[in-house]
């Protein structure tokens, strides 16, 4: 019983394309698992599109990657590199997030999907635990040429009028089914398998009982009608353990053999031997005797339908915990909690409520019906509404149908957009401070084992959520702080279309040390300045003001003199911070700029016909190491239709990517933009900035373009 149920609901467009590319790629490469990720243009997250050699619940936390996780297709995307892990030493090393939630044996590769200069996804390969730590040429040259196979497809689509877009849910790719015996074989076999000693069974990929013999039966206490086609540790109430499901999950991934011993009740031991392969999982099942504790009381079985087994459940809280360690802000909480809850727990409508000035204020939904609870955005904290009734009581309330919920508010006013509902408390350290909605489109009974379960996710989004308004809290700081350092706007000056941006790191406290400055001089003068000062603290912004001002009172002279001045003054301070910068006189009346640096990245000037380049500039010392530093200027014409881009390293910098190539590949996108207006332009490549680089670092744009004149 594999995964059809996914395969059938993926709704990308084109994407059953790609699963004859898949397989290839797998069979080419050996893998026993393949995850393929689309990024759609625009966008910075991977969507996890087709999906082969394991069931679609066990990839549920992956379904969606943003290019900013510290996952191995999220760099090698982003870095546009092969990533090759060959150990879970090697995984938990590099990336602990993912090594927590599947603390198997594998091998991972990870490789980006490109054409040209377009990224359009990355693939993800898994081979078993006994792998070579080393990944071969011949498997290495398989999975480069197979994405680049998969490109080629994507781009052909695309260029005719068909792009391929992930669906809701990934395409699950089916195990071909092994060729059929004939009858006298079937039956020798199944004579066979009856005469082994203890019993035997079969599991599908997705762990559901597809063939036991009647030993096997005999062992499990129950009738093979009973069990066939069910997952086991859910018609077996005594197999319902974590660890159970975590060998089977464990053969799934690994492709390994595993072992476990159960205690059936009352005094029953039983010794499973997994033996997985890529159609299926075989099972012996023997009596030993080992002992074990006595009286151990049987559990019931689970009453909700649809809810997640014990195991799965820690699988999926266990990664909602680690996820959120890397949110940031609110909204990154909300996101990150909307990707993760909403598939792996079934809830349909995801509403994040907290208080403010004694109202209830909506800080992010996500779902099908988003604007549920927009009629209580506002509502007094007294109203009789049970967000405001659990934010005030703390107390979480459970609503398995809609009826149940007008009955306790008839007065509320409530949507009847959803069948179920249940509102949680966000309590940090013993307060309430907000309230979660979790709504269902079908009547949805909540059993006390799955009450507790949507508590523990709760707690775990409410310190999330706390952290995150205080981070927040600081970034609005820091915004405010830089925004009265660098220009409230640019001024206008005749003959020049110009564009400005400033992007702080995604890491930190939001402020740093770039800045830019556009000065007019007079009637036909200009000067633009771009530096970065060392650092991302409020130190670096402090000294970024005065080195902006510095500049600023030096404006008009000679750049290697703006830059001398600035730099004697930043020695007499001794910061212990350098800086770095480029400065450059314009003369719109002579068509030319005069430019001089100090350490600081050449600019990039895009000619007329397009034609991009890297300015070469004679190097100059950082500001504020020798107060004796000279600083030497080129003067290189700007005639009419003519552009230059100031950049700080942010936009362009990444890990292992050559400073020269990717300067080359900004240049390559500010050529593209040759007809567009500054503003556009800058917007453009601010968007292949936060796709090509990590986002640690602040990110200072200024683009100039010497407008062409009539006649």
């Amino acid at each position: 019983m594999q995964d059809h149920s996914a395969s059938v609901a993926a709704t990308g467009s084109g994407t059953e394309l790609l699963g004859g590319a898949l397989t290839h790629v797998v069979q080419e490469t050996g893998a026993s698992v393949a995850m393929l990720y689309l990024l759609p243009r625009d966008e910075t997250t991977l969507h996890l599109t087709v999906l082969s050699g394991v069931p679609g619940q066990l990839a549920g936390p992956w379904t969606r990657v943003p290019l900013s996780a510290p996952m191995p297709v999220a760099d090698a995307v982003r870095l546009r590199c092969l990533i090759w892990l060959g150990s879970q030493e090697e995984l938990a090393r590099r990336y602990p997030r993912p090594a927590l939630v599947l603390p198997y044996r594998f091998a991972l590769g990870a490789a980006p999907i490109r054409t040209g200069a377009i990224d359009r996804g990355g693939l993800v390969l898994l081979w078993p635990g006994s792998h070579s730590p080393e990944l071969t040429p011949e498997e290495r040259d398989a999975m480069v040429s197979g994405c680049r196979g998969i490109g080629m497809l994507l781009q052909q689509a695309e260029s005719s009028g068909y792009p391929v877009l992930p669906g809701s849910r990934p395409r699950v790719l089916l195990t071909a089914d092994p060729p059929m015996p004939e009858p006298s074989e079937a039956a020798a076999a199944a004579e066979f398998v009856q005469r082994l000693p203890g019993g035997s069974c079969a599991l599908a990929l997705d762990g559901t009982v597809t063939y036991l013999t009647d030993a096997a039966a005999a062992l499990l206490g129950a009738r093979a009608d009973d069990v066939r086609g069910t997952l086991p540790w859910v018609s077996l109430p005594w197999l319902a353990d974590p660890v159970v499901e975590d060998h089977y999950r464990a053969a799934v991934i690994s492709r390994q053999q595993t072992s476990f011993t159960v205690l059936r009740p009352p005094g029953q031991w039983l010794s499973f031997h997994l033996f997985p392969s890529a159609t299926g999982i075989s099972v012996r099942i023997q009596p030993t005797t080992e002992p074990g504790p006595t009286g151990v009381p049987t559990p019931t079985l689970p009453t909700t339908t649809g809810v997640p087994s014990r195991a799965t459940a820690l699988y999926h809280l266990m990664h909602l915990a680690a996820t959120l360690t890397e949110a940031v802000g609110t909204q990154d909480v909300i996101a990150l909690a909307g990707d993760q809850l909403m598939s792996a727990f079934h809830i349909q409508t995801l509403v994040f409520m907290t208080s403010g000035e004694g109202r209830l204020r909506v800080e992010g939904r996500r779902g099908t019906h988003p604007a549920l609870m927009d009629r209580l955005d506002g509502a007094p904290l007294t109203s009789p509404t049970p967000a405001a009734h659990v934010l005030m009581t703390g107390m979480p309330d459970f609503y398995p149908t809609f009826d149940d919920l007008a009955r306790a508010y008839p007065s509320a006013g409530l949507r009847r957009a959803v069948a179920a509902c249940a509102f949680l408390p966000l309590i940090v350290s013993g307060r309430p401070v907000g309230s979660l909605v979790f709504a269902y489109d079908r009547p949805h009974s909540f059993d006390p084992e799955e009450r507790a379960l949507l508590s523990s996710i709760a707690g775990l989004l409410a310190q999330a959520l706390d952290r995150a308004r205080l981070y927040d809290s600081k970034d609005r700081l820091a915004h405010s702080l830089q925004a009265h350092l660098l220009p409230h706007s640019l001024p206008r000056i005749p003959g020049l279309d110009v564009a400005a941006r400033y992007l702080p790191a995604t890491r930190g406290m939001g402020v740093g040390g770039d800045f830019y400055d556009l000065i007019q001089l007079d009637d036909t003068t200009a000067a633009a300045a771009i530096g970065d000062v060392q650092g991302h603290n409020e130190n670096a912004a402090a000294l970024m003001g005065q080195v902006r001002t510095a500049v600023h009172a030096s404006a008009g002279a000679r750049p290697d003199e703006v830059l001398a001045r600035t730099n004697r003054l930043l020695t007499d301070l001794d910061p212990g911070l350098f800086t770095s910068c480029l400065y450059i006189h314009l003369d719109l009346a002579r068509h030319t700029a005069c430019l001089a640096t100090a350490g600081h990245p050449a600019p990039l000037m895009r000619q007329p016909d397009g034609q991009t380049d890297v300015l070469k500039l004679p190097p100059g010392l950082l500001l504020g190491i020798d107060p004796a530093s000279r600083y030497p200027t080129v003067e290189v014409a700007l005639p009419p239709g003519a552009a230059l881009a100031l950049y700080t390293d942010g936009l362009v910098e990444a890990p292992g990517v050559d400073f020269d190539d990717a300067a080359a590949e900004l240049a390559a996108h500010f050529a593209l933009a040759l007809d567009q207006d500054m503003e556009s332009v800058a917007s453009t490549l601010v968007r292949y900035a936060k796709r090509a680089t990590p986002g640690t670092d602040d990110i200072a744009l200024l683009l100039i373009n010497a407008l062409l004149t009539d006649g």
